[in-house]
């Protein structure tokens, strides 16, 4: 084992015990102002927001839209980590724009933001998964994908019931229906929109919604991109 892949495991323990560590006081408090934020989002804003969740977690499982490249093989961890880096770099300068530009032109821009950046984090994921040398254009990969990004964007309570399932994921996959209008969008896209409502909506306000759009989106994307590789660790060092 040399020291790269020694350090990726001591991330991946450090990383394992914050996906299950309680919901501390600050996060509560948070969770309450995330609830007041709801009451206060225009109709609109909702209706563009939970059909862009719902017609993304559809083309995912379909597998349509989101193209997939063959798995990376015979390659070691540190260059595959190296390329994923890569990626997230790209994929986050590609969503800091959209945040600054949609932030920048108020409430109809700054929704269009939404779809935007929820394509961006998908596409990442399935460049992820090749990477990683997993076949995104496996129904049960694709899953996977979305349990990620659960993971990733849920509340600590469900996001330590997300990370069970899938610290297990080869023997929890068996038992998750073929049909995919099984899959529990409400709750996925409720838990997404819970947890970015507070930066992002603040991103619809006129004067500050560009930079306030710039920051989440990068933020988000470095959210998504941890969450990733040790996902995906995970699963590597539990084959050997």
């Amino acid at each position: 084992m040399n020291n790269y892949t020694e350090q990726a495991i001591d991330e991946l323990k450090l990383w394992q015990k914050k996906m299950l560590k309680k919901p501390s006081f600050t996060s509560k408090v948070t969770k309450g102002l995330q609830n007041k934020v709801n009451n206060l989002i225009p109709d609109k804003a909702n209706i563009v927001i939970t059909e862009a969740i719902k017609n993304t977690v559809k083309v995912v499982l379909l597998g349509s839209e989101f193209t997939t490249k063959l798995p990376l093989m015979n390659v070691s961890l540190e260059e595959r980590e190296r390329l994923v880096k890569e990626k997230l770099n790209s994929y986050r300068k590609a969503a800091v724009l959209s945040g600054a530009g949609t932030g920048a032109g108020g409430l109809l821009l700054g929704l269009a933001d939404f779809p935007i950046l929820l394509s961006i984090k998908i596409k990442f994921l399935f460049e992820v998964a090749s990477l990683y040398g997993f076949n995104a254009a496996n129904y049960k990969e694709r899953l996977y994908i979305l349990y990620i990004f659960q993971l990733a964007f849920s509340s600590p309570e469900r996001r330590s019931r997300v990370y069970l399932e899938i610290a297990d994921w080869e023997n929890y996959v068996k038992h998750l229906p073929e049909d995919v209008n099984s899959f529990d969008w409400r709750t996925f896209q409720q838990e997404y929109r819970d947890y970015i409502d507070l930066a992002k909506m603040l991103q619809l306000v006129p004067g500050i919604g560009a930079v306030v759009g710039a920051y989440a989106n990068y933020q988000l994307l470095d959210k998504l991109g941890e969450t990733a590789m040790n996902a995906y660790r995970m699963r590597i060092f539990k084959d050997k």
